[in-house]
């Protein structure tokens, strides 16, 4: 992965379709910027903000693109047809437009590069040996973060994770998606190690998406929470026996609570303000074109006619909006999920916590039913305004798994989550062809053709 002028552009022209245009700073995720030997607090403090704006960059975009490959929704728009063209009748998907096929790449390998360019160089900054500790460990749980992206994205192609070389270099060899998970696992694994050296304080401010959690104590429970998120993932597509079990053990050093609201967690942060981006998924919901897709209203009939998360997220547009070159792709729902601009987007949340640790309570080995029965019901009564479904503690391992895959789909809905989980739990062929004539359900996304052009 070696980032280029021309890679950077087409990002910045494929971003503009969802967040907004780039400007080139420290700040910028297209063009981090080295911050040298010696740096200052404040310079490392501007870095790490660099990292994190780099590791939002995508987000939106990721959302939206995962909503239509997983039928939550579509975005029809007379004005950009390829929403539908490209992601939903294309025989196959184009590898060469960051904005649709080619997407999920370039933005997330320029966070990693971000993050580089500051572990290469903090060794010698103005910092304290406890301060270096925590940028180390949070550029790291954020570099976890970004690879994981891709990898939710990509799944039949392999993927470069030694990306930390110099321009001269080759590209770096690609890998398999399961040693890539291991990477993951390995950087998190590695900034747990930093974080818990790094003091009682960070050597910069992090935004108010990780209220609760900045400093290195706090953030390490997002760190845990991340794995535990990776560890669920690579235990339903890898051969990994143990994988339930690590994340039940990661979620016991997460921040996991059910006690606490459903909420808790750590986001991304938007907002109009000068140099920020705004959350390119809120719109007005009258004149909405991301709409969300009929089957979330239809089916709500398998959790008794009506659900809070449902009521919370969706909201009548007041008139259809159709394809119209396809009639039967036509919603009059739009999404509410983010009503405003300023809408945060949810890096992991308190909710999908206690439904990793029900679904690997039901697929352990020592399988724990009565434990994923109770989480799920807490979900059920507590987030979707539901009745107790009494016969889950004596429901089989696969019916558990359908309430959960359920409980999921409203809790997490519009989070970039549900097409993951059809893939990861072997249902793509579950999803809905609104024209079945045309319609394709993608399992994967392709290798960007930047990557693929630097080694030709």
């Amino acid at each position: 992965m070696r980032p280029n002028s021309r890679a950077i552009t087409a990002l910045c022209l494929g971003g503009a379709l969802v967040v907004g245009a780039c400007n080139f700073d420290i700040t910028n995720p297209n063009a981090p910027t080295e911050i040298g030997n010696n740096a200052s607090a404040a310079r490392v403090a501007a870095a790490m903000e660099g990292v994190l704006m780099a590791a939002r960059a995508d987000v939106p975009s990721w959302i939206l693109k995962a909503g239509i490959f997983g039928r939550e929704g579509y975005r029809i728009d007379v004005a950009d047809p390829r929403f539908i063209s490209e992601l939903i009748t294309a025989t196959k998907l184009d590898p060469s437009n960051g904005a649709f096929g080619g997407g999920q790449w370039q933005a997330e390998y320029a966070a990693i590069r971000s993050g580089y360019n500051v572990l290469d160089v903090v060794g010698t900054a103005q910092l304290t040996d406890a301060q270096k500790e925590g940028v180390r460990g949070f550029t790291q749980t954020i570099q976890a973060y970004a690879y994981m992206m891709v990898l939710f994205a990509h799944t039949e192609d392999s993927i470069p994770i030694d990306v930390n070389r110099p321009l001269s270099d080759p590209p770096a060899p690609f890998v398999t998606n399961a040693a890539a998970w291991d990477h993951v696992v390995s950087l998190l694994d590695s900034a747990k190690t930093h974080l818990l050296a790094a003091g009682g304080a960070f050597s910069f401010t992090l935004p108010p998406g990780f209220t609760g959690f900045s400093t290195p104590a706090g953030f390490l429970k997002v760190n845990r929470a991340l794995l535990a998120r990776t560890d669920l993932y690579r235990a339903s597509t890898f051969t990994c026996l143990t994988c339930y079990d690590d994340a039940l053990t990661a979620l016991g050093e997460s921040f996991v609570d059910s006690t606490a609201s459903l909420d808790l967690g750590a986001y991304f942060d938007f907002s109009a303000n000068s140099g920020d981006v705004t959350n390119g998924l809120s719109q007005q919901v009258s004149s909405a074109v991301n709409v969300a897709h009929r089957s979330l209203r239809d089916s709500l009939v398998v959790n008794g006619g009506s659900d809070a998360r449902y009521t919370a997220k969706v909201a009548s547009r007041g008139a259809n909006l159709c394809d119209p070159l396809a009639p039967a792709r036509c919603s009059d729902l739009s999404w509410i999920r983010y009503p405003d601009p300023a809408s945060p987007i949810p890096i992991i949340r308190n909710e999908e916590l206690i439904l990793i640790r029900a679904e690997a309570n039901n697929n352990k080995g020592a399988r724990d039913a009565a434990a994923a029965a109770a989480d799920i019901n807490f979900i059920r009564v507590n987030s979707g305004g539901l009745a107790a479904n009494g016969a889950l503690g004596a429901a089989t391992q696969q019916a558990v798994e359908d309430e959960i895959l359920i409980q999921r789909k409203y809790s997490l809905l519009y989070e970039g989550m549900r097409w993951v989980d059809m893939r990861r739990t072997g249902r793509l062929n579950q999803l809905i062809l609104d024209v079945p004539a045309t319609d394709k359900i993608f399992s994967t996304m392709p290798v960007n053709s930047f990557e693929v052009e630097s080694r030709q």
